[in-house]
């Protein structure tokens, strides 16, 4: 195996995510790096802090029909609706790859029922190269009538213990946006036994074509993502950090160095780079280089220096 490939030598890029080392803080962010090989052309992978895969669910699922991605202003829509090989294939035909890089991987898990999110940690548990479990609490509860685990304290917190069960490796809850005050349903996980918070999701969204006088997406409604929700989840993440005491991993519009480290400064310990990588395959490793290069220009002994350093007056 090849060594690791660091940003730089001269700068201490290294942060933990409960017992998870990473040798930088930039992930991918899941549903946006397919399952990590299709990149490889563009980004140093084993460069990265972490490679977050798409969402994987027990059964292979073949996703909503087209049109389901949209640009918007500063943006884009997703209904892609969590198509993914099912976890057995992807335990047999993509975890071999990923392992061998040398990186943690990150799994995120998405099911409809407390139940099947258990299974999932289950099949998972003991599989090598796997750094940690990512729990998507935005899916619909099917045996609640289609309430979201993640806008119900006490659904998320029920599907993270189940998870928190089985796994054998830190357990990361995807917080949604889409609720009143997301600080409770952090709150509710870190209590539940969640080793991390990641945050946030994709905001409820929808586009129309005015000349059809139709939805743009086939799904009515999608995921908003990009630049335009960084200012939310800045917010976001700047909240959730104060009110739990378990590491923060922040998502939302970032595509560049100092939006990453932005996020570390309202609290983020680590962050993830999501639809950048549609725009700039390689936007990852100039996130990586940029830090470095900060870190290194700033005299910093650690990026860790930068964590939760916000001044607010």
């Amino acid at each position: 195996m090849e060594p690791l490939i660091m940003a730089t030598e001269k700068a201490d890029l290294r942060v933990s995510i409960g017992s998870l080392a990473l040798q930088n803080p930039v992930m991918t962010a899941s549903g946006t790096f397919g399952y990590g090989r299709e990149f490889e052309d563009f980004v140093k992978l084993r460069g990265l802090g972490a490679v977050v895969v798409k969402g994987i669910s027990l059964a292979p699922r073949a996703g909503n029909p087209p049109p389901r991605i949209v640009e918007t202003a500063c943006g884009m829509l997703n209904a892609i609706g969590l198509e993914n090989t099912g976890v057995d294939r992807f335990i047999s035909d993509k975890m071999p790859y990923l392992a061998a890089l040398g990186v943690p991987v990150l799994v995120n898990i998405l099911g409809d029922s407390v139940e099947e999110y258990r299974q999932l940690a289950g099949r998972l548990a003991g599989i090598p190269g796997i750094g940690a479990i990512e729990v998507n609490i935005s899916c619909p509860n099917v045996k609640k009538g289609g309430v979201a685990f993640g806008t119900d304290p006490q659904m998320a917190a029920a599907v993270t213990a189940a998870v928190k069960g089985c796994s054998q490796v830190p357990v990361i809850v995807k917080l949604s946006p889409n609720v009143t005050d997301i600080t409770v349903v952090a709150r509710a996980v870190e209590e539940a036994g969640a080793d991390a918070v990641s945050l946030i999701n994709t905001l409820i969204g929808m586009a129309i074509d005015l000349r059809s006088r139709r939805p743009r997406l086939a799904n009515v409604i999608g995921g908003l993502s990009g630049p335009a929700i960084k200012p939310v989840a800045l917010r976001m993440v700047y909240q959730v950090a104060r009110a739990v005491a378990i590491p923060v991993i922040g998502i939302g519009g970032i595509a560049t160095a100092e939006d990453a480290m932005e996020f570390m400064l309202a609290g983020a310990t680590a962050v993830q780079v999501g639809t950048a990588n549609f725009v700039n395959p390689g936007a990852c490793d100039e996130v990586i280089a940029g830090i470095a290069a900060y870190v290194t220009e700033q005299k910093m002994g650690s990026v860790r220096e930068l964590i939760g350093a916000l001044r607010v007056c």
